[in-house]
C-alpha cells in the first residue's frame, strides 16, 4: 500500500495559506452538522517514526473548534491498563456521538511494535489484525465514521530526519527511535501487512506521503474533510430507533432450553443454613485466593423479574470483602451511555486484577429486553451475539473468570410473588407496571433466551441455568458455580 502515497510532492507556503485557509472554514462547517448529525468520528493518526504525527494532530486541533474534539495520546500502559483486557483503554476513550476523537497511536501500535521487535509469532499477530477488523466493524457497523491516516516515509527520508534530530536538536536519539531505524525494513513489512489485512470498506487506510509537512498536513485535512462531507450528504446517523411492535410467540409453542431446568428443586431451611455458610466461607477464601493472584472475576446475573437476582447477589457479597467487588445495577442507559456503543458501560466497569465486578443484568440486555421491547433494530440485535462473543473472548484471554447466570421460575411462581410484592409494604417497590407488561410477553422472552443461550454458551463462558422456584436451592446453587468456576480458573494461574 505505501507505493500509493505521492512521493516528492512539495507544496510551497503560498499554496499552503491559501489551501490552509479555505479547508479550515471547511472543516468548521463540517464538524458544526456532525453535532446534528449525531455518529462519532474516529481519526487514528499511524505511521513512520519521525513522520511528523504530532505535528498533524496539532494541525487538525487548530484547524477543529477543539470543544468537539478530544486527543487522546496513547503513550506506555499504565498499571491500571495492564490490569484488564487490553482493549479497555481503548474502548473508554473513544468520542461520543457527534464529536471527534483523535488516536494519536491505537490498537495497531502494540502489534506492529510486538511483531517486529519478533516477540510475538505470525500467528499471533495475524489473530490480533483479526480482533482488530471485528473491532472496527463493530464501531462502523454502530455507525462510527472511521478516518486511518498512515504517514509514510521511505527509508532515506525517514534517516535524513533522524540526522536532522541529532544535529538541529542536539540531543542523542533515543534507543525507540535508534531501534526504528535500525529495523526500518522490518517495521515496513510488519506495517503493510496490518495495513493489508485491516483495509476495508467502511474503514479504509488512506497513506500519506510526509517527507514535505505542508503537503502532509494538507492532506490530512482534505481527507477528513472529505470523509466528513460524503457521510454527512448520506445524513445515515443511527439512533435508537422508535418501539414497534413485536410480533408474540404463543407460550409453550415449542420447547425451550428453559423447558430442561428441573423447577422442582428444593432446599430444605436446615441443609441450607449449613451449605450457605459452608459455600460462603469457601468463596471467602477464593476471593482472597484470586486477589493474591491478581485473577480478576466477572459475574452477570440475568433473569426473570422477581427470580431473586436481589438476593443471590447480596449472599455472594456477604462471603466477600467489600473491599474485593462492586455490584453494578444496569438500568435504562443515560444520555452519556446512549452517545457511545452499547458495549461501552460494560468495558468501564470492568475490574482491576484480583477484582470482582457483579453485574446487575447486563450486556445480554440488547438481545433481551431491547429485542424484545423494540428497543433495537433487528440489525442491531442480530450482530450484537457475534460482538458479546467477541467482548467475552476478550475478557476471558485476559485471564478473566466470567461466569454468566440465567434464573428461571415458573410462571406461576413469578405470579405468586408479584402479588407478594404488592402485599408487603418493603416490598412494594419492587413490582412495577413494567414487571406486569413483561410477563405477557413471556413467550417472546422465551424464544430471546433460547437464541441467546445457543448463540453465546461456550465452553469457556457456559450459561448456568438457575432453577429458582426454591430461593434457597438458587443462592446455594449460585455461590457453588461461583466457587467451582474460580477454583477451576485459579488452578490455571
Amino acid at each position: 500500500m505505501f507505493e500509493t502515497a505521492e512521493v516528492g510532492h512539495r507544496i510551497d507556503k503560498d499554496q499552503f495559506d491559501r489551501e490552509e485557509l479555505r479547508l479550515h472554514a471547511q472543516l468548521l462547517e463540517a464538524q458544526r452538522a456532525l453535532r446534528d448529525a449525531k455518529f462519532p468520528v474516529i481519526v487514528i493518526v499511524s505511521g513512520v517514526e519521525s513522520a511528523g504525527k504530532s505535528e498533524v494532530v496539532n494541525r487538525l486541533n487548530a484547524w477543529l473548534d477543539t470543544r468537539g474534539v478530544q486527543t487522546v495520546a496513547f503513550w506506555d500502559e499504565s498499571d491500571e491498563e495492564r490490569e484488564r483486557p487490553a482493549y479497555w483503554r481503548f474502548s473508554r476513550r473513544l468520542p461520543p456521538r457527534g464529536s471527534i476523537g483523535i488516536l494519536f497511536g491505537s490498537w495497531y501500535t502494540q502489534p506492529i511494535v510486538q511483531r517486529a521487535f519478533r516477540k510475538t509469532s505470525r500467528e499471533q499477530f495475524a489473530a490480533e489484525l483479526v480482533r482488530i477488523a471485528e473491532l472496527e466493524r463493530m464501531l462502523t457497523d454502530d455507525g462510527a465514521l472511521m478516518v486511518k491516516l498512515w504517514f509514510h516515509l521511505s527509508k532515506k527520508a525517514q534517516q535524513k530526519r533522524l540526522d536532522k534530530i541529532v544535529r538541529q536538536e542536539r540531543r542523542k536519539l533515543t534507543p525507540y527511535e535508534k531501534s526504528f531505524g535500525k529495523l526500518y525494513d522490518r517495521f515496513a513489512k510488519v506495517s503493510e501487512t496490518a495495513l493489508q489485512a485491516t483495509d476495508t470498506g467502511p474503514a479504509p487506510w488512506h497513506v500519506v506521503e510526509a517527507t514535505d509537512p505542508r503537503y502532509r498536513d494538507l492532506m490530512a485535512g482534505r481527507i477528513l474533510l472529505q470523509a466528513l462531507e460524503q457521510r454527512l450528504a448520506r445524513r445515515k446517523a443511527p439512533a435508537v430507533p422508535a418501539a414497534r411492535t413485536v410480533q408474540e410467540p404463543e407460550v409453550g409453542a415449542h420447547r425451550a432450553v428453559l423447558d430442561t431446568v428441573d423447577l422442582r428443586a428444593t432446599l430444605s431451611p436446615a441443609v441450607y443454613d449449613k451449605r450457605l455458610a459452608q459455600e460462603q466461607a469457601r468463596l471467602n477464601a477464593l476471593g482472597w485466593h484470586a486477589y493474591n493472584a491478581k485473577r480478576s472475576t466477572v459475574v452477570l446475573f440475568e433473569g426473570w423479574d422477581a427470580a431473586g437476582k436481589g438476593g443471590a447477589i447480596r449472599r455472594t457479597t456477604a462471603a466477600l470483602d467489600a473491599r474485593l467487588f462492586r455490584v453494578i445495577p444496569i438500568a435504562a442507559p443515560t444520555d452519556e451511555e446512549l452517545a457511545q456503543h452499547y458495549l461501552w458501560r460494560f468495558w468501564r466497569h470492568l475490574p482491576r486484577a484480583g477484582y470482582f465486578t457483579i453485574y446487575d443484568r447486563s450486556w445480554y440486555g440488547r438481545v433481551l429486553v431491547e429485542r424484545v421491547e423494540g428497543f433495537a433494530a433487528p440489525e442491531q440485535w442480530g450482530r450484537a451475539y457475534g460482538e458479546i462473543n467477541a467482548f467475552e473472548a476478550q475478557l476471558l484471554d485476559h485471564g478473566i473468570c466470567v461466569v454468566k447466570f440465567w434464573l428461571h421460575l415458573s410462571r406461576e411462581e413469578q405470579l405468586r410473588r408479584f402479588r407478594e410484592r404488592k402485599q408487603i409494604a418493603h416490598k412494594q417497590y419492587k413490582i412495577t407496571a413494567e414487571d406486569w407488561r413483561n410477563r405477557k410477553r413471556w413467550g417472546a422472552y422465551e424464544h430471546a433466551i433460547d437464541e441467546m443461550v445457543a448463540r453465546t454458551s461456550n465452553a469457556r463462558a457456559p450459561w448456568h441455568l438457575v432453577a429458582a422456584d426454591c430461593k434457597r436451592h438458587a443462592r446455594v446453587t449460585i455461590l457453588k458455580t461461583i466457587c467451582d468456576s474460580l477454583e477451576h480458573a485459579l488452578q490455571r494461574n
